[in-house]
């Protein structure tokens, strides 16, 4: 499975690990045919900033994102013999704020051709973050809640807080058509078990979001991460796959890295996922030569499971959990 469209590096995120450039070069050793290098855009408000990154002022931020892009490119030229390297980012949806920097951002990067695509993610709710810590999950489900005597386990509140998930969810892949779907069911990244078909406002919202995606050819991206997680499948869990399979949804691959460590890691369980939820084709994108996504850098290119393969891959340790590395 030679693909991976979804990472980070300590060099450019508190809560990762290594340089970026030791992420690409674990990327060769493992094989990769494209790796996708993609960071988190900035966060423009001090409240939002991580306990590790306190007293950070925020035009750090910023400047960690230019750096990051200066550094992936110059890594493409370097390695461009060994490896496609794509250059993305992540996106952050706190406050409206967030989605108003975003298009700026984009404005000024893609002009210039260093933003190739956009890996569309929520991480917050209610300005909380969900990936944060069990804790913090349970206080933005908390903060959803239709009266002071519910529990953070009641179904309104749950469901309450799955609509706002996937109501900004939406909001961004409206608003900017990102080539790949981030972590799709990330909402339940603490409770794997909640079936999201129980709760109906939410499933419908979710099915909005899977059909308009697969309207302009999103991939849903089919992240390893999960199972560091505990969880038994990868993001998204059989449910959700199986929904994205009904609207001819098309998938790809990310190990969504925080670190060298992390790269490729559980992509043989990745794999057997792939060939129990029947999934025949996958998708991966690669840099334009024709036909182009819209008027970006990428274009989409498939192939068939059978051609992939983590058969004589390295074995490679399991990371440190870290806050977000989802």
């Amino acid at each position: 499975m030679p693909y991976s469209h979804h990472s980070h590096s300590g060099q450019f995120c508190q809560h990762a690990t290594g340089t970026l450039e030791e992420v690409v070069q674990e990327a060769i050793r493992q094989n990769f045919k494209v790796y996708g290098l993609t960071e988190h855009v900035p966060r423009y408000r001090e409240e939002d900033l991580y306990p590790e990154e306190e007293g950070m002022p925020l035009k750090t931020l910023e400047d960690k994102f230019e750096g990051f892009l200066d550094e992936a490119h110059r890594l493409r030229v370097i390695y461009k013999e060994q490896i496609s390297l794509l250059v993305g980012l992540e996106t952050e949806y706190i406050t409206i704020k967030d989605l108003d920097k975003l298009e700026l951002l984009l404005k000024k990067h893609r002009d210039l051709g260093r933003i190739d695509y956009i890996v569309g993610s929520v991480h917050h709710v209610n300005e909380i973050p969900i990936d944060f810590d069990k804790a913090t999950y349970k206080k933005a489900v908390a903060s959803c809640m239709l009266d002071s005597d519910a529990s953070d386990t009641d179904s309104p509140s749950l469901e309450r807080f799955l609509c706002k998930y996937f109501d900004q969810q939406f909001d961004i892949i409206s608003r900017f058509l990102p080539e790949i779907i981030g972590h799709i069911d990330l909402c339940r990244l603490y409770t794997p078990e909640v079936k999201l078909e129980d709760f109906p406002n939410a499933w419908q919202k979710l099915k909005k979001n899977i059909e308009f995606a697969a309207s302009y050819g999103a991939l849903f991206e089919l992240n390893a991460a999960a199972f560091r997680k505990g969880w038994d499948t990868a993001y998204p869990g059989r449910d959700v796959v199986k929904l994205i399979q009904e609207h001819g949804g098309k998938f790809t691959l990310s190990d969504d890295s925080h670190g060298p460590q992390g790269v490729g890691l559980n992509y043989d369980k990745l794999e057997k996922y792939v060939q129990d939820v029947g999934i025949s084709d996958i998708f991966y994108l690669c840099q334009s030569e024709g036909s182009a996504f819209f008027d970006r850098n990428v274009r989409v290119v498939g192939e068939s499971v059978d051609n992939l393969s983590v058969h004589n891959r390295a074995t490679i340790n399991a990371p440190t959990p870290h806050h977000g590395d989802t």
